[in-house]
């Protein structure tokens, strides 16, 4: 978020100015909500960038705030619930008064230390204003067990109190922590489970009774903070636990998901990857398309433990990396152009084998093979969606059978006893070649996808062969760095021989 430092010179600066400009003051929740309404009535976007939670979690937010609730954001990894409380600073003004130098952001109208009274009443209508960016007044906290009173709220400044000869229950002599410095904005904190219990106790006086107390001391501040925290059902079990006393006082729980749909997915994805290369690099929309199907697959595989769930992340290294293969491939060969390819999936798993927490069946089987799993079915799911007829209805009780009859002249060439060898390293005009020498492919691609570009076309090729394959109709053998695809029987042939 960019910071605005320096206010306009238009603004009163000292508090008769302020009352002559007809400027009122108003809660924290208020303000949130007024903007709110106005958002709404201009049919303005209320959170950029947010994509999915247009019928579900955007409408459940709204009606938080038009209640002045202070909510909880319950959700797995990777679901923007961090992003989604940092735009709320958007729904504040752009700037807001404040007693000029408060540590605490005092209203002029209503100071509340020691020295805010002090000032407005020596200088009073004199009494110099500041002017907070609204990018001022959002704080946030990571909650870790290490996580003190003293950082949220507050403490004693022994230096403080010797140096100015103050008594330790003068007020002047506390340092205010993150909520009191977020007063009249809003405050969240991450991870809430995380927090210990005896620090979320402290945090029951804020959002019940409006003040805080520091160290015992008979100073009691009314503080206006909206109040938003994020949690990972995860961490109920595993790390900590929210106490039931602040989940009461929590007005709203509102529960996040990943995208429902494919295309929200991808669009997520396209607008969180790095993208932008040095050279063009053409990845084909069906690519795109399968890297959100492994997404898919993985949140709903066996493997996969689903109650740590699968991170958009995921989606968004994994696109990063194919176009970095491509890349890698186009500079090693130069002069040809940077496309990637289908096997560059299965080379690009490094996005993959690090985000996802595995059971113990998945752990048996291993990480590596858990994503070559992953992306099998993925291209599997999406070659016989896109690219098969849709069969007929049979009887029920009957397994329908798919029609691979459009791809027999490709299957056939295999069957007489012929190979290929494909590779990531390869250049592209020997990649295209090796597609090109299969009978009866370019034939079937040309009908199954018409009218696409030359890169495109040579995509689908590859994509053909690997849907055959994880469809039992042709067997792939990989050999260091190169993948070999034959007829079933050849290979088992030569498996026998060998």
């Amino acid at each position: 978020m960019q910071e605005t430092t320096k206010a306009p010179a238009s603004l009163p600066r000292t508090l008769g100015e302020l009352r002559q400009s007809g400027w009122q003051a108003t809660t924290v929740k208020d303000e949130l909500r007024r903007n709110l309404i106005a958002r709404l009535r201009s049919g303005q976007e209320l959170f950029p960038g947010i994509v999915g939670y247009d019928k579900t979690v955007v409408p459940q937010i709204t009606a938080a705030l038009l209640s002045r609730h202070d909510f909880l954001l319950l959700g797995l990894r990777g679901q923007a619930k961090t992003r989604i409380i940092r735009q709320l600073v958007n729904l504040l003004d752009e700037w807001m008064p404040e007693i000029e130098d408060s540590p605490i952001h005092e209203s002029p109208y209503e100071p509340l230390t020691k020295r805010g009274r002090e000032l407005v009443a020596s200088m009073g209508e004199q009494a110099p204003i500041g002017w907070v960016h609204r990018s001022r007044r959002y704080q946030e906290k990571l909650a870790t067990p290490d996580v003190s009173i003293a950082d949220l709220i507050g403490d004693i400044d022994p230096i403080k109190a010797v140096s100015r000869r103050l008594d330790f229950s003068d007020e002047e002599v506390i340092h205010y922590g993150l909520i009191p410095r977020s007063n009249r904005g809003i405050f969240a904190i991450n991870e809430l489970p995380d927090l210990q219990a005896r620090i979320q106790v402290g945090l029951l006086n804020i959002m019940e009774e409006k003040d805080i107390q520091i160290r015992g001391f008979p100073v009691r501040l009314p503080l206006d903070v909206a109040l938003v925290f994020t949690a990972n059902p995860e961490d109920y079990t595993n790390r900590g636990n929210i106490i039931t006393p602040l989940k009461d006082r929590i007005n709203a729980q509102i529960l996040t998901h990943y995208p429902e749909t494919l295309a929200e997915s991808r669009a997520i994805t396209e607008q969180e990857a790095w993208t932008k290369r040095d050279i063009p690099v053409h990845v084909s929309p069906l690519l795109k398309d399968l890297v959100e199907q492994v997404v898919h697959e993985a949140r709903r595989s066996d493997f996969v433990d689903r109650s740590s769930g699968v991170s958009a992340r995921v989606g968004i290294a994994y696109l990063e990396t194919l176009y970095s293969l491509a890349e890698a491939r186009a500079h090693a060969h130069p002069g040809e152009a940077a496309s990637a390819r289908v096997a560059d999936l299965f080379e690009g798993i490094t996005a993959l084998t690090g985000k996802m927490e595995l059971v113990y069946k998945g752990e048996q089987e291993g990480i590596t093979n858990v994503a070559f799993h992953l992306v099998g079915k993925a291209i599997r799911e999406l070659f016989n969606k896109r690219f098969l007829p849709v069969p007929a209805k049979e009887k029920p009780g009957r397994e329908r059978k798919q029609d691979f009859s459009a791809y027999q002249k490709v299957v056939d060439w295999f069957e007489g006893g012929k190979f290929i060898e494909l590779s990531t390293r390869t250049s592209a005009k020997e990649h295209e070649a090796t597609l090109r020498s299969i009978g009866g492919l370019d034939e079937t691609t040309q009908k199954i996808a018409p009218d696409t570009s030359s890169l495109e076309h040579i995509f689908m090729m590859e994509f053909i062969i690997e849907g055959l394959h994880q469809n039992y109709l042709l067997t792939k053998h990989i050999i260091d760095t190169r993948i070999r695809y034959t007829d079933t029987v050849s290979y088992m042939m030569n498996e026998v021989s060998e």
